[in-house]
């Protein structure tokens, strides 16, 4: 099994942190009812490359460097703007590759092809990990280093670390412990405040379904939201030590602490009248739709789980306006721990060079922050970053109250493991999960699995 020291210096948090980082979300959340137009985007303050500029960066001109990420659609975009003032100050082109959901079988046959991108974002940080210990990456340059230090708390700085060198920069992080709702929904049902605990949300769902909408819709065909969902249900009633223990494969997915988790969840996949499309009509939707028939349609989904990044897709593909017709809440607390589960995509170089070291700057630095901010649907673990960056409201508090907690953050589980067991398409945790969205009533025949599958990731690294 691999080395987690580094890990879990970065996750290790006491249970009164969680507690009180949900409670400052939740009184976050409880005061969000403003539009866009509540808080000023600050993309103006740093688009240009004026006196205002935080980095310093070379000239690159006539230099292409190729980027690749998961992103796609309204993400992609996105990032783009950041990109676009990359080029506006060093002269460089940017040449955008999406890896699709399996990043790490993508970039490796790139690089034992010999052609590997200058930067490239990976969403698993057991991905940096093996890539780290095969010799793909490339350490950060003193600019690159210096503007992280600068700006970033000592958890995501060592995420971005493995055996003693630096790597990489989150640039983009995730708080995946929210549930977005529609408010026509909820107010049709009757129902005046968002659930708290997991037996008033199977409450409110059941609610919202007997009075005529599909109360709960998962993007089941992409197997890394069922994953988050098992993950909140598992730190909130397993507690903390349990997760970091079942997130380096300490414990085994036999665990009863599993056992128990999974029962939970069949509480609610296990009623298919819950589900929208029922369990095979989840299974057939990918992310982005499940956002997209919660707030759109003529009988949309009451809720949705995941995590900020739902705000881009409401933006982009709805005409649902934030903070009116679609809100949010923090996913419910199941057991004494409120579940706080981070993720997040880390921009690591493939390539020497001065080129990738100066993109893997200017993503440490505040501007770059700032303008993905503006662009609405990220949150940034940049602490120096201007807070009125952020697009609008409910995202901004999302963001202070993720930046609250300073290093007391569970990174998501999955995402900690081996690509071939938490991060590929059609295997391991993600087409385990997904089989028993199929059937909730297989507990032990998925714990099997689940273990069979862990065991030889881990082993293999």
């Amino acid at each position: 099994m691999r080395s987690t020291s580094s890990r879990n210096r970065t996750t290790r948090a006491a249970k009164p942190a969680a507690a009180l980082l949900a409670a400052a979300l939740a009184l976050a959340l409880t005061g969000c009812g403003g539009s866009d137009d509540d808080s000023d985007s600050g993309g103006s303050k740093t688009s240009g490359s004026g006196s205002g500029s935080s980095v310093t960066l070379p000239k690159l001109d006539g230099q292409t460097l190729e980027v690749a990420a998961v992103w796609t659609g309204a993400e992609q975009k996105n990032f783009m703007k950041v990109m676009d003032e990359f080029k506006k100050r060093t002269g460089a082109k940017i040449n955008f590759v999406p890896t699709g959901n399996n990043t790490s079988t993508f970039l490796g046959t790139k690089i034992q092809g010999g052609k590997p991108p200058d930067v490239a974002f990976l969403p698993q940080v057991g991905v940096l990990h093996q890539f780290a210990d095969k010799g793909w990456l490339k350490p950060m340059g003193a600019e690159a280093k210096a503007q992280l230090d600068k700006n970033f708390s000592k958890g995501w700085v060592d995420l971005g670390a493995w055996k003693g060198k630096q790597y990489g920069v989150y640039a983009k992080a995730a708080n995946k412990s929210l549930v977005w709702y529609n408010t026509a929904a909820f107010e049709a049902a009757g129902i005046t405040s968002p659930p708290k605990t997991w037996k008033d949300f199977l409450t409110t769902a059941q609610t919202l379904s007997d009075a005529g909408s599909p109360a709960v819709s998962v993007g089941g065909a992409d197997g890394w939201t069922l994953t988050d969902w098992f993950e909140n249900i598992y730190l909130s009633q397993a507690g903390p030590e349990k997760y970091d223990q079942l997130a380096a494969h300490k414990i085994k997915w036999t665990d009863p602490s599993v056992t128990k988790a999974l029962t939970t969840l069949a509480q609610l996949w296990g009623k298919n009248d819950l589900l929208a499309g029922g369990n095979k009509g989840a299974l057939n939707t990918e992310f982005p739709k499940s956002v997209t028939q919660t707030f759109s349609g003529d009988n949309p989904a009451a809720m949705v789980f995941e995590g900020d990044f739902v705000a881009a897709n409401i933006n982009a593909d709805t005409k649902a306006k934030m903070g009116t017709d679609a809100k949010v809440f923090p996913f419910p607390s199941v057991g004494a721990n409120p579940p706080v589960v981070s993720g997040g995509d880390v921009a690591v170089a493939l390539k020497d060079g001065k080129g990738a070291q100066a993109l893997l700057t200017f993503l440490a630095s505040t501007d770059a922050a700032q303008i993905w901010a503006a662009q609405g649907g990220i949150l940034s673990p940049n602490k120096e970053m201007d807070m009125s960056s952020y697009k609008d409201a409910i995202t901004k508090q999302i963001a202070q109250a993720l930046l609250a907690a300073g290093d007391n953050f569970r990174f998501d589980m999955s995402d900690q493991a081996p690509a071939a067991f938490g991060g590929t398409a059609g295997v391991g945790e993600w087409k385990d999960l997904q089989d028993f969205l199929r059937n909730p009533k297989d507990i032990a025949g998925t714990q099997q699995k689940l273990e069979a599958d862990a065991a030889k990731a881990y082993a293999t690294g």
